[in-house]
């Protein structure tokens, strides 16, 4: 199998979901004793969400493309970073690392061709769902992007950091989240895309009748295609 290099910690709770569901799936494919190899880096995400909120992403990206270039020498074969709006700052050094990293917006817009999607409705945090590094990608796919009205974005955002980065899922906020899904169904998404890797904690399937595409798990059954991709 090939080694995964995975860049977590924002927020740790979806980094155990992320390091579960790998070796889960691995052994779930190949069976017997079997695990994912993998090199992680888990952050402390205090000091990166205060440079967030201060709009200081450079120095984000410094230290993102530092943990890559560490796993990458540690062994690593590709890279996943385990959250999405840290993928904003892919294009900064991605050209650095001599290994290929994996884009959660590519295996979301996979999916989404895959299910005949066309025009999406988007939860994430404040900064994805404001700015185009997710919508861009998604459009190179054909696929167009709904996102929820500013209020409600504020809500979303909120659950996000205050409740699910702190392993709090409340039944207020699950209800706050599928009125917005709903929202966005009554303008016209034929699908709805968690761009977060917490919401998909608080928000399944099963929750409501239009399709849900989380795209942690999305991201995960690339990464463990790539580590089985040679395995004889």
């Amino acid at each position: 199998m090939k080694t995964i290099g995975l860049l977590g910690g924002m927020s740790w709770e979806s980094t155990q979901v992320y390091y579960r569901e790998l070796n889960r799936r691995v052994n779930q494919a190949l069976g017997g004793l079997h695990s994912v190899p993998v090199v992680m880096v888990s952050v402390d995400f205090q000091p990166i969400e205060r440079l967030m909120q201060q709009g200081e992403w450079q120095p984000i990206s410094q230290i993102l493309k530092n943990h890559c270039l560490n796993l990458q020498q540690a062994g690593a074969q590709c890279i996943g970073i385990a959250t999405n709006t840290m993928h904003k700052l892919v294009p900064q050094f991605e050209s650095q690392l001599s290994i290929p990293l994996v884009h959660i917006a590519d295996s979301v817009a996979k999916n989404l061709m895959a299910q005949g999607s066309k025009k999406i409705g988007l939860l994430g945090t404040s900064f994805t769902m404001q700015e185009d590094f997710y919508k861009t990608k998604l459009a190179h796919y054909g696929v167009e992007t709904l996102v929820p009205q500013k209020k409600d974005q504020g809500i979303i955002n909120q659950v996000i950091f205050d409740e699910l980065c702190q392993g709090q899922l409340k039944p207020r906020s699950k209800q706050a989240y599928l009125q917005v899904i709903e929202k966005l169904q009554q303008q016209g998404a034929d699908a709805v895309v968690l761009a977060c890797t917490e919401i998909g904690l608080l928000i399944k399937p099963t929750d409501t009748q239009i399709p849900l595409l989380d795209a942690t798990e999305a991201h995960i059954n690339d990464l463990v295609t790539f580590a089985l991709s040679d395995h004889q």
